[in-house]
């Protein structure tokens, strides 16, 4: 599948100030600006096993297009959703539990580049990471 395989991120564009937005510390944000995060990425057919390792932590995660599960993000912020295939994009709308706002994640590949693309409260970033 087009996802399979390693990604390290490369480049952040306004990953700052998103972080800002979804109301991350100033010690937190510049910390994870250089996270170096690598993600492995396994699907078959309609489940995903996705492993994320950072300098902050490392976790595995599994899950199923269209079934709504539990995540909580590195600084801790819970939320609930799902992700779903619109195309050859993979799409997350999550809920946070602390405010009820969305966050919508979505991730597609071009060439050897998996960008990962972040919308909440009207601000918008992307992580661009490459294939290892």
């Amino acid at each position: 599948m087009t996802y399979n395989g390693t990604w390290k991120v490369d480049r952040n564009d306004n990953y700052e100030k998103f972080m800002e937005q979804m109301g991350i510390n100033m010690m937190k944000r510049k910390l994870a600006a250089h996270d170096s995060l690598k993600i492995t990425i396994e699907q078959t057919g309609d489940k995903f096993h996705v492993k994320e390792s950072s300098n902050f932590r490392n976790l595995e995660l599994d899950f199923t297009l269209g079934v709504t599960f539990e995540y909580n993000l590195a600084d801790g912020t819970e939320v609930s959703g799902s992700w779903i295939m619109e195309g050859d994009m993979l799409k997350g709308i999550f809920t946070r539990k602390d405010n009820g706002k969305q966050l919508t994640t979505t991730r597609v590949v071009q060439g050897d580049e998996l960008i990962q693309s972040y919308s909440y409260d009207g601000v918008d970033a992307k992580r661009i990471f490459k294939r290892v």
